[in-house]
């Protein structure tokens, strides 16, 4: 059998020391080929390798673990199987049973042998199941949907966004908000009239939008539901979104693929 090759990320050196070390003692045949310290990295370098292996810490500078499996699910070539992820998180037990629910594998940290020994024996246990090796990425997808920030239940809902365009401040009613699109520090709201700027995050956005109307398609892009004219495919498979009222194409991620499955 092929060796297995397997990337660690973790921005704590100690703890990716250790887990190196543990991982050397109960499971030789392994070839880790890189240790990395940080979420944009992570995806840069797996994607890079295309290792068997990921062990991914949830909080990492850049990109979390979670977004930086997302963009992998994302950018995953169709013809190479999805690697087998592990996340290594402090979380309490709560989180945990969460992610045990969504059948996502995790290390508590501090990584001891007992717990890495369970964790290595299902890894080995799913390389030898061809079928499911094979349809890793639809199920890291339903995983990571599984895992996805939901909307907070009895959150106040905006109706109005308060944008900037140069020195104004303009109000937009929420209904004419055709997307939303991160760029590297703020917020884009598109309407029909052009973009206007926010300083408050996608992931702080959404919680406050009524989830029936405004979908996330996409890490970076939040669009209003009630605007989308037609979802097509090319011819790579990759799936976007022609809005009424613009030119442009959004695209959507294969995580958020799911909204646009035939009734």
């Amino acid at each position: 059998m092929t060796q297995l090759r397997a990337l660690i990320a973790e921005d704590e050196p100690i703890l990716s020391y250790a887990l190196v070390q543990a991982l050397q003692r109960l499971w030789p045949e392994l070839q880790i080929t890189g240790v990395v310290d940080n979420g944009v990295a992570a995806v840069r370098e797996t994607l890079a390798q295309k290792p068997d292996v990921l062990f991914f810490d949830i909080k990492m500078p850049g990109k979390s673990g979670l977004e930086a499996a997302e963009e992998l699910a994302d950018e995953w070539p169709e013809d190479r199987p999805f690697p087998m992820l592990v996340f290594v998180t402090a979380y309490d037990q709560f989180a945990l049973e969460a992610f045990d629910h969504a059948a996502v594998d995790y290390l508590l940290k501090p990584i001891n042998d007992e717990r890495l020994g369970r964790a290595i024996a299902r890894l080995k246990q799913r390389i030898t199941q061809t079928d499911e090796k094979s349809d890793e990425l639809d199920q890291m997808i339903v995983k990571l949907r599984a895992l996805a920030p939901q909307a907070v239940l009895g959150a106040e809902k905006l109706t109005l966004i308060r944008a900037g365009i140069g020195n104004q401040i303009k109000l937009i009613p929420i209904e004419e908000v055709l997307y939303f699109e991160a760029t590297d520090k703020y917020v884009n709201v598109v309407t029909a009239d052009g973009p206007s700027l926010i300083r408050t995050s996608l992931k702080e956005l959404l919680p406050q939008l009524d989830h029936h109307v405004f979908w996330q398609i996409h890490r970076g892009t939040i669009v209003n539901s009630r605007q989308i004219q037609i979802a097509t495919r090319d011819e790579l498979g990759k799936l976007s979104v022609k809005l009424k009222s613009r030119d442009e194409n959004l695209a959507v991620s294969r995580v958020f693929a799911h909204l646009f499955k035939q009734m």
